[in-house]
């Protein structure tokens, strides 16, 4: 009926020329690529703050650069609505392709960007159009290669799409093993000079690397089976926008919690006052530990049940923040951070990776990558894209360095409802 997502039963998916692991390394490298190029800006922030948003305080340059990282974020609506639209249409493998060849340019002009100090205000307004570019583009990557591998597996679909939350784990590890070996071995001068590119020009092997392997695959079974629609965005909107809100609503835990470990070597920095490889190394021992768990969390979902798993790790998530901030901002150091964001880390694996193939079964196959890009990136811009602006400003107002952990215990109140909700709608989930 109108307005009311259905849960659409998968059809078992026809035979594959590609194995499993060739299906699952082709979406999963091609997003930690992908996502890489987006997260690294993150992760040199302090270093980009002063390179293209100079200021004389150096709290409002912090703030203009993690507020052009979440203002990028309003393309990715618009990124979900065309890429998805174009996935349901001409399949997940096009879109998958188109998706990366739009990344390489977006890379490609933050990586040659010249600074301020070079060509003035053009600079601040080439990497804002840069970083929408890589929104716009990046949108239709979660979608796409959730589906893809959705709709390529048969009762192991939380398995099969677990490696999505793995890939962006790569993802993160790359990133940091950059800011580390970079912070340790570059000086400040170098480090603004020329060292922050050497990521994104590393980043820029997202283009062959993405497309030969993608080349080598076949096209979705499910998709193949199918009559595609040529108004995905129409039906959505008319028939399915309680599964966009749900969607949304499922991620917000996950995608805050994300930018909170993406945010961590600037927290570490400026509010905790540790070394800058101290928030690198404890992102690089959690991202290494989503890679190995990801997919075993998958696993024991599609045994266990993908709500009855996501449910006591969002409100497990939901008492734990506060707790946790207040070990490692009473306690800064590296072992207070480890054990802290571990037990933090160890929640959100349980939570996310059950997500996407909940998601996917939320929307028709004929409309699944358009609902999936839609409410994810919803999700991600309201919930995440501005979390690193909202962190620092918590902080600085309310002068408690544990003030991070308010925002994050709402995103956990409001994926507990989602997951309810679902439960609700569909117990065979």
């Amino acid at each position: 009926m109108p307005g009311t997502a259905t849960i659409d039963p998968l059809v078992p998916p026809a035979p594959s020329s590609a194995s499993g692991a060739m299906q699952i390394a082709a979406a999963t490298i091609g997003n930690a690529l992908e996502w890489f190029d987006i997260l690294i800006y993150a992760y040199f922030a302090v270093t980009i703050a002063g390179v293209f948003f100079p200021n004389s305080n150096p709290l409002v340059s912090m703030l203009l650069t993690f507020g052009s990282f979440g203002l990028s974020y309003v393309a990715r609506p618009v990124g979900a609505i065309v890429l998805g639209a174009y996935a349901d249409r001409a399949g997940r493998k096009s879109a998958l392709t188109l998706s990366i060849r739009l990344m390489v340019i977006g890379t490609a002009a933050m990586a040659f960007m010249p600074p301020y100090a070079a060509i003035g205000i053009i600079a601040p307004l080439g990497i804002f159009a840069a970083r929408l570019l890589q929104g716009f583009a990046v949108a239709g990557e979660f979608g796409s290669s959730t589906a893809f591998m959705v709709e390529h597996s048969t009762r192991r679909k939380a398995f099969y799409s677990s490696w999505q939350f793995a890939g962006q784990n790569m993802a993160k590890l790359l990133a940091a093993l950059f800011g580390l070996l970079l912070t340790a071995t570059l000086t400040s001068p170098q480090l603004r000079s020329w060292g922050w590119r050497v990521p994104f020009l590393f980043g820029l092997m997202v283009g062959p690397v993405g497309m030969y392997i993608r080349r080598k695959l076949d096209e979705s079974p499910e998709f193949v089976q199918i009559t595609p629609t040529r108004t995905p965005v129409r039906e959505v909107f008319g028939t399915q926008k309680a599964g966009l809100v749900v969607g949304a609503g499922i991620i917000a835990v996950g995608t805050a919690s994300t930018y909170f470990s993406i945010y961590m070597p600037t927290f570490a920095t400026t509010r905790l006052h540790l070394a800058p490889a101290t928030g690198y190394v404890v992102a690089i021992v959690l991202a290494l530990l989503g890679i190995v768990l990801c997919p075993v969390a998958g696993h024991v979902a599609d045994r266990l049940g993908h709500t009855r798993m996501m449910l006591p790790a969002a409100v497990l998530m939901l008492l734990s923040f506060y707790p946790i901030f207040l070990l490692i901002t009473r306690y800064p150091g590296m072992p207070t951070l480890l054990v802290g964001l571990i037990w933090d880390v160890l929640l959100q694996i349980a939570y996310v990776s059950a997500a996407p193939a909940v998601m996917a079964a939320i929307f028709p196959a004929r409309t699944r990558v358009t609902g999936l890009s839609l409410s994810y990136n919803l999700g991600v811009t309201l919930f995440g894209g501005f979390a690193p602006a909202i962190f620092t400003w918590l902080s600085a107002v309310t002068h408690d360095n544990a003030a991070p952990s308010f925002y994050l215990m709402l995103m956990a109140a409001v994926s507990t409802v989602a997951v309810l909700a679902v439960k609700r709608r569909h117990r065979d989930v």
